[in-house]
């Protein structure tokens, strides 16, 4: 049964009647360009095949009731603009989006992009519903209408889930094509579709999910972008991007984080240079260096993050790296296909030794954005 006939099944069997239709959203990885979309910075995603699809009817009394398997159920009137948990990036979407016509609905989730680690499941989530409402209520959904969706969900949940987030998500959900990465700038808001197919040059993207789990919302995000605005206004710079050092920076932690921002875009520059050629596995170095950047000068790894990017690079991997908001999550090591198993096992293994929760792993494949399914 499909993840669509899932979610169709689950509408019918807790509302007792057929949805309009089923949309879906996909979790993304973040090839290179961490920490930096609200910096004025670049990025490098793709999306995942992992999607969250939801099955949605229209009500006319103002009532969201929200179901998903693992969650507790929802039932809110939408007049009273206020929720808390996993609704509120639902809820959240409704209020900020603000569909023409729109007064309530059934919606049933099921998803396949795991949770909590750092794959972007609470985006996933957001867009779909955001391309739900928009494909009901007649919003365009064409690539204007897909950046009107993105800024709303990106509203959504600063606004209402208390994630800070930069809009990297959102926009890779949204505008994500099959066999491409996107290359984001997010100084002036354009995009660019890279080729991206690793297994055609025999190569994976194995993503790590390191069991750890992280929330965005528990402040440590908010205070990594604090000190990066902090760092933007001490330099007189419009942003980060604009910086060409952090060396005039007396303060030595926010110096790290704006040397961080600094060298991570230059190294997103380099990446997509590299994909434009064609050559993939040279981007090995990049991952490594974002890493130690990551871990060093803007603290956002984990010792679980670290074992799992050393046992790969030890075992073969070309490169690896963190990946996500951090604080826990996912990392990713770009592997030879016949490296992929070894590096598997040195990461269990590892992580065994130091009685860390057991990873899983998935293969990311550059795949399409939010859609009817």
């Amino acid at each position: 049964m499909t993840l669509a006939e899932t979610v169709r099944a689950a509408f019918t069997a807790e509302f007792g009647t057929e949805p309009e239709g089923c949309w879906c959203a996909p979790g993304r990885v973040n090839l290179i360009g961490e920490h930096v979309d609200y910096a004025g910075g670049l990025c490098l995603p793709m999306a995942l095949p992992q999607v969250t699809t939801v099955a949605m009817r229209r009500r006319s009394d103002h009532l969201l009731r929200v179901r998903s398997a693992g969650f507790d159920p929802v039932d809110l009137d939408l007049r009273d603009r206020h929720v808390d948990g996993w609704a509120a990036y639902v809820a959240g979407v409704i209020w900020t989006l603000d569909p023409p016509g729109f007064t309530g609905a059934d919606i049933a989730v099921a998803s396949d992009v795991p949770v909590g680690a750092g794959l972007s499941s609470s985006a996933a989530l957001g867009t779909s519903i955001a391309v739900a409402l928009a494909d009901l209520c007649g919003l365009p959904l064409d690539e204007d209408g897909r950046d009107r969706l993105a800024t709303a969900c990106v509203r959504a949940e600063n606004d209402y889930a208390g994630a800070r987030t930069g809009g990297l998500d959102q926009r890779i959900a949204l505008h994500a094509r099959p066999g491409h990465a996107l290359l984001l700038d997010f100084a002036d808001g354009s995009s660019e579709h890279i080729p991206f197919d690793a297994e055609a040059q025999g190569l994976t993207v194995l993503v790590v999910d390191t069991g750890t789990g992280h929330r965005l919302a528990d402040g440590q995000y908010g205070q990594r972008r604090g000190e990066v605005e902090d760092a933007t206004r001490l330099l007189g710079v419009g942003t980060l991007r604009n910086a060409a050092s952090a060396d005039p920076l007396d303060d030595r932690v926010l110096r790290r984080r704006a040397r961080h921002v600094i060298d991570e875009i230059a190294r997103v520059r380099e990446a997509a240079e590299l994909l434009r050629a064609g050559r993939i596995r040279d981007l090995g170095p990049l991952l490594d260096a974002s890493h130690r950047s990551l871990r060093d000068d803007f603290e956002v790894s984990c010792p679980e993050l670290d074992t799992a990017v050393g046992a790969a690079v030890a075992a073969g991997a070309l490169g690896a790296r963190m990946v996500g908001g951090g604080f826990g999550g996912s990392a990713i090591a770009l592997c030879e296909n016949g490296h992929v198993d070894p590096v598997r096992q040195a990461v269990a293994d590892a992580a065994a030794r130091r009685d860390f929760a057991a990873p899983t792993f998935l293969r990311a494949t550059a795949s399409g954005g939010a859609r009817r399914c």
